[in-house]
């Protein structure tokens, strides 16, 4: 069988900013729900499915990280799974970025949305900081919730002891955001609690043009973004996580703004579409060019 041939990374204009989206890594998953769509029933699921022209039985999770070239400064959201998986199915970000004509070095940033394993495996590479010159940001509510521990539910002890392990030791390294902050001129943190209980988004403004780097606010383009208020197993407080998905879907198809979503298909680039009483998830083609 010959090997599948897909796109791994996506550039284009942003006005006078660049963006890049890398494809970190895909995995298989043998069942719908869950993770999604909790509240169906088996023969609602079916009928999604087919509705969307997908299958009922299985998905594909892919991984995203997004690199932002503002004005000569590089800003990485997200860092993928980096060594944390040894299968080869995930953890080409750093591989990825030298395609690109980037190195590690280069990188004057690493923002995180949250601290869930697709998202910080990557912050060490064989036991030192991937990206040696870049400054951190995390949320201070995300960095706060790990640390302690009380909160964090009990299916995610080794996602904790992953964030004690990589992240704890680099505290003094980190700039902690809070709602609202900018970062670095154009760049905004904002609130998207739920998926983890501090989970941040990044809004870059560029004149008249927006775009949002909304992380894990929704896992799938069809069970979360047409389904927002099903439960999903991969949030961490499923009632504000369905809170955060309808208001920032509400607010995306409201403002018309463009997305980045680190689970939506890759190039993980799109708008959010209203349709009846949900929403659906519309690709950006030509629009991130022209």
């Amino acid at each position: 069988m010959r090997k599948i041939i897909r796109p791994q990374v996506e550039r284009f204009q942003f006005g006078r900013f660049e963006i890049t989206t890398f494809m970190d890594g895909a995995h298989i998953r043998n069942e719908i729900n869950p993770p999604f769509v909790m509240d169906k029933t088996p023969e609602e699921i079916v009928r999604i499915a087919a509705a969307n022209n997908i299958f009922d039985y299985q998905f594909e999770n892919t991984y995203s990280p997004t690199l932002l070239n503002l004005d000569g400064k590089l800003v990485l959201i997200d860092t993928g799974f980096g060594q944390l998986l040894n299968d080869g199915t995930a953890g080409y970000l750093l591989q990825l970025l030298i395609e690109s004509g980037y190195r590690a070095e280069d990188i004057d940033y690493v923002v995180f949305t949250h601290c869930h394993p697709d998202h910080i495996g990557g912050f060490i590479t064989d036991g030192s900081l991937t990206f040696p010159n870049a400054k951190y940001c995390i949320g201070r509510v995300e960095f706060d919730a790990w640390l302690s521990g009380n909160l964090i539910p009990p299916n995610r002890k080794q996602n904790r002891e992953l964030f004690i392990k990589l992240i704890k030791p680099y505290a003094e390294k980190f700039v902690f955001l809070e709602d609202g902050q900018q970062l670095i001129s154009g760049l905004y943190a904002e609130a998207a609690y739920g998926h983890s209980l501090g989970h941040m988004m990044y809004r870059l403004v560029e004149g008249d043009k927006q775009i949002l780097i909304w992380g894990d606010v929704a896992n799938h383009y069809v069970f979360s973004v047409q389904h927002p208020e099903s439960p999903v197993a991969f949030d961490d407080d499923p009632e504000q996580a369905i809170a955060t998905r309808k208001r920032v879907l509400d607010m995306v198809t409201t403002d018309k703004l463009m997305v980045i979503g680190h689970h939506m298909p890759f190039p993980s680039i799109g708008y959010i579409e209203r349709i009846n009483d949900t929403f659906r998830w519309v690709p950006a083609f030509y629009q991130k060019w022209l």
